[in-house]
């Protein structure tokens, strides 16, 4: 993960703190498996999912071919949270995309639905899987 999506996680685990979401975040830092996504979820309704947290600079999301392989053979509760950069659209800058929308984020086709905006309505979804 680099530095500016540790922040993002930084990010994601303090809102998870002071919101007492019912979401529990595992960090994965796996160097054996590449394209292992950055975080393990687990939800009060006993569902696992991965996320991969990306951030968004340009119109595309650059994605490693192990991380774009992971999402095709694991298509079920595989999650993409993009913060888009700049910080000016501040809440509705996160953004949460099932893993099966990796091919089309990756080549910046425009109108992908997200299946949430904003971090508060992201947790929301994961919760309730």
């Amino acid at each position: 993960m680099n530095k500016g999506e540790t922040k993002f996680w930084h990010e994601i685990k303090a809102f998870n703190i002071k919101n007492n979401r019912k979401l529990s975040f595992t960090r994965l830092e796996n160097s054996a498996a590449h394209g292992t996504p950055d975080l393990l979820g687990y939800n009060n309704s006993s569902k696992f999912f991965t996320v991969e947290l990306k951030l968004k600079k340009a119109k595309k999301i650059v994605f490693s071919p192990h991380q774009i392989s992971f999402h095709v053979r694991h298509p079920k509760n595989t999650f993409i949270l993009v913060k888009e950069l700049p910080k000016a659209l501040g809440q509705r800058a996160v953004k949460l995309y099932e893993g099966t929308k990796i091919r089309e984020l990756r080549d910046g086709i425009p109108g992908i639905k997200p299946v949430a905006c904003g971090l508060s309505a992201c947790c929301l979804f994961l919760e309730r899987l």
